[in-house]
């Protein structure tokens, strides 16, 4: 059955969006693009207004899980945090390029694992940032590192990246079976993605760093934040332990370190709150209408009951299309709307587990590809922007398709191998 006239128009309003998330023409907002083409769907009545209301509702536990990391991440920033660590990282480097290489990589990987993907790209990058300026290197060979561990590590445990619950859902396997999942092709995953990026970088990683550093001691308030940091690491694991959302339990951390910092200091914690970047909570919005358009228009009941055919005759099949479709799918629409209609395929048409878990590979580390591909790349964009970088996302994109590219198959194929 041919696409209604009505769904064509939805479809093209969401590659309008896309394309002016990706090229940010006359420097706009990423947010406009997004939460524009959302409110377009809705005054021309392509989206319901309840709908749309209830599509941006759904976005509950992300906004308040966003809002406790950024909060987190410009407290840590403004008490000097970043800097010491900066200097730490620099220090322990001792002039080699390499080995801060690796010492970023390593820190980005556990942060991703145990805080999620966000907070690797929203407080590490500009822990990242400063200490490649302390070493008087080129900053982003190893900024991009926070870019690519992102998505590289975020499927090794739930927590690593919230699009993890949103494509299970009410599916989600215990720990034991996620893991025999996913550990293989987690690994894979994040060793296939060192060494693209070690060997793509090789010779900005030969240039000698300085050796000469200041570090100074922390500061009371620097302490409290990086405790609060600690907290907040030790309540994600025991709500994914307890099966509970992460955005409260986030919010809540984020905030009672604001406060205890702030009450330490007998200052006002406005200026902190001033310098968060807000606008990411619209971006998110606007993604979460455009997925109800987009499922509007049928083609996820379509792709679902397709899926579901295909598994029951070929698990491997319906694994490695899934896992390759959805994957590029997630540098289109960005991979938390793309994770939404893998949660609504599952929900549409119950799934094999191999193929859920293929998809949640393709939504997780397919978004390598491109700056648009997840909000963890486009956080790490605008942590990157806010220190006065620039990546071009032709620059990006070349650099994705070299790194992400092996990656996803090494993956896909681990997975396949676990499963039969």
């Amino acid at each position: 059955m041919p696409f209604t006239a009505s769904q064509l128009v939805i479809w093209g309003i969401a590659l309008l969006a896309t394309l002016g998330i990706l090229l940010r023409p006359w420097r706009s907002p990423e947010y406009a693009w997004a939460a524009g083409a959302a409110v377009l769907l809705t005054v021309t009545g392509l989206v319901p207004w309840p709908a749309a209301l209830a599509a941006v509702a759904k976005g509950g536990d992300v906004y308040l899980f966003l809002v406790g990391m950024m909060v987190l991440a410009e407290l840590a920033r403004q008490k000097g945090l970043f800097d010491w660590l900066a200097m730490v990282a620099a220090g322990h480097a001792n002039g080699s390029g390499q080995r801060l290489f690796d010492l970023v990589f390593l820190v980005g990987t556990l942060v991703t694992i145990l805080l999620s993907n966000d907070a690797t790209a929203v407080v590490l990058t500009p822990a990242v940032y400063a200490a490649a300026r302390a070493a008087r290197a080129e900053p982003l060979p190893y900024v991009f590192v926070c870019a690519f561990i992102a998505n590289a590590a975020s499927f090794v445990l739930p927590i690593s990246n919230p699009a993890n619950l949103v494509v299970f859902g009410s599916h989600m396997p215990p720990l034991l079976t996620w893991l025999k999942h996913f550990t293989l092709p987690s690994l894979a995953a994040i060793g296939v993605t060192y060494a693209v990026l070690r060997f793509t970088q090789r010779e900005a990683l030969r240039q000698p760093l300085s050796r000469d550093f200041n570090t100074q001691p922390l500061s009371t308030s620097a302490r409290l934040t990086a405790w609060g940091i600690g907290l907040t690491a030790v309540v994600l694991l025991l709500a994914s332990a307890l099966d509970a959302q992460l955005g409260l339990p986030t919010f809540c951390a984020g905030l009672a370190t604001v406060i205890g910092v702030h009450v330490l200091e007998r200052a006002s914690p406005l200026p902190v709150l001033r310098h968060v970047a807000w606008g990411v909570l619209p971006l998110v919005a606007g993604l979460f209408v455009l997925v109800a358009g987009l499922t509007q228009t049928g083609l996820t009941t379509r792709l679902a009951h397709g899926l579901a055919d295909l598994a029951a005759q070929s698990p491997a099949q319906a694994s490695w299309l899934g896992g390759l479709v959805i994957g590029v799918a997630s540098n289109l629409i960005n991979n938390l709307p793309a994770g939404l209609i893998a949660g609504s395929m599952n929900q549409i048409a119950p799934l094999p587990t191999q193929t859920t878990a293929a998809l949640l590979i393709g939504v997780d580390l397919g978004p390598n590809l491109s700056v648009t591909g997840s909000l963890a790349t486009l956080l790490w964009l605008i942590a990157v922007r806010r220190e006065g970088g620039h990546v071009s996302a032709l620059g990006f994109l070349k650099l994705g398709a070299l790194v992400m590219t092996p990656a996803l198959l090494a993956a896909l194929a681990l997975l396949t191998a676990v499963n039969l």
